[in-house]
């Protein structure tokens, strides 16, 4: 109800908390609010000699045989008998005022009303009693059907909270999944990739030594050597070796032995050392201490034999300085 019902109702005789007291439900509660305007209305003093409902009253209505007008000696005509209520053609209830009849009128949905000389009786100490019992029962039902229906409403709130929590959760959970399964894989194709370069190096190497080893073996040609006449002064000639056993000493002071054809070149240990070392990855140079030889990249061309290192060597791995 708007603020300016409430003035009417204040206009009309109501007390303002009476009033405030109708206008606090809602449009919904019907009866509630029929019930409080009766019990408001109820309490206001007693109509006077005039109804209150005289000036909206249609001026075409038809008088009854009760309301003939009588004249006196003088000439003069009044009425014996005036309208004290509003009565519904429909279900014969009476009503004192225009509010109770629109009241009624829409709660029922009767349009029919008569003036009556009948006299609405007021509400007796016990009527209000049990009306305001009424009242307050259905108050209560009402607020505590409208607080188990907030409790459900929480609840049901609450279950969509946790079930849409636990879906998100769920969701992230299987994307994280899915991320970790495409790192995984992703690791294991580059594993596999170097796996595979690893041992296209290593096949390489092997033809590199197999075909310098067919190689080397076309260009030996048997010759037979001159008699030489043996005196106590001659040296016996120089041994050939074939092999190298090379000690390769690393940065981190770990050392690799591997066996190498005496005619590689210089640039099969390095490749050796690229693929096996266990050091930083660093650039670096090759040397010898005994005699002191740093090899330059000129010298990766050479042949291990041309270099002094067989029939074994120790090289060490020394970083290359920018």
């Amino acid at each position: 109800m708007s603020s300016s019902e409430i003035n009417m109702l204040i206009d009309m005789g109501f007390s303002e908390s009476k009033a405030k007291a109708v206008a606090s439900f809602s449009s919904s509660d019907d009866d509630l609010n029929f019930y409080f305007r009766l019990l408001a209305h109820s309490d206001d003093a007693e109509p006077s000699s005039e109804p209150p409902i005289a000036e909206s009253a249609p001026a075409s209505i038809v008088q009854t045989p009760d309301q003939e007008d009588t004249a006196d000696a003088g000439g003069q005509v009044s009425t014996t008998e005036i309208a004290k209520s509003m009565k519904c053609d429909i279900c014969g209830k009476l009503f004192k005022s225009n509010l109770e009849v629109e009241i009624h009128a829409t709660k029922s949905g009767h349009d029919r009303f008569s003036e009556s000389t009948e006299e609405k009786k007021p509400l007796t100490e016990e009527e209000k009693r049990e009306q305001l019992r009424i009242l307050t029962e259905k108050l209560r039902q009402k607020n505590k059907e409208r607080d188990e229906q907030e409790k459900k409403d929480a609840q049901e709130r609450e279950k969509n909270r946790i079930k849409s929590g636990k879906e998100m959760a769920q969701a992230r959970r299987r994307l994280e999944e899915l991320e970790m399964k495409k790192i995984l894989e992703e690791r294991k194709r580059e594993k596999e990739e170097e796996k595979q370069a690893r041992q296209r190096v290593r096949e390489q190497i092997e033809a590199d030594k197999a075909a310098r080893r067919a190689k080397a073996n076309v260009d030996k040609v048997p010759t037979e050597p001159p008699p030489v006449p043996l005196s106590p002064c001659t040296t016996p000639s120089k041994k050939e070796y074939n092999e190298t056993k090379l000690h390769i000493r690393l940065t981190n002071g770990e050392t690799l032995t591997q066996n190498f054809g005496s005619k590689e070149q210089l640039s099969a240990v390095r490749l050796f050392i690229e693929l096996n070392r266990t050091d930083a990855p660093d650039s670096f140079n090759l040397m010898t201490n005994f005699p002191k030889k740093i090899f330059t990249e000129d010298d990766y061309e050479t042949p291990l034999n041309v270099l002094g290192l067989v029939p074994s060597a120790v090289l060490i791995v020394q970083r290359k300085v920018e």
